[in-house]
């Protein structure tokens, strides 16, 4: 059974740096494309990146330059980095592969 289980989430402060993290069980990442994407509320579900089976990343311009999506093999683990995070980004990040989601986590702007 595939699992992805998200970690990272939390109060949008300055200067935070998050480093959303995905941990998957019964599947190996480094075989399979994976994305982040979000879900502000009263919004749909918007694609912010991608990693390929290559190691290829491929951006939303919305993210483009302020988020790093990475994979580490070895923990099976992948990554969503944010030098710029923005309170107004909001939402529950989810890493997704094909029909499978995690439970995802929750990113919330501190006014």
């Amino acid at each position: 059974e595939v699992q992805l289980v998200e970690s990272g989430g939390g109060l949008v402060q300055p200067g935070w740096s998050p480093r959303l993290s995905c941990t998957a069980t019964g599947v190996t990442l480094s075989n399979q494309l994976v994305s982040w994407v979000h879900q502000a509320p009263g919004k749909v579900l918007e694609w912010l990146a991608s990693i390929y089976r290559d190691g290829t990343t491929n951006y939303a311009d919305s993210v483009r330059g302020r988020f790093t999506i990475s994979r580490d093999n070895a923990k099976n683990t992948l990554y969503f980095q944010s030098n710029s995070l923005r309170v107004e980004e909001t939402s529950m990040y989810y890493c997704n592969m094909g029909i499978n989601r995690g439970q995802g986590t929750q990113v919330t702007g501190s006014s």
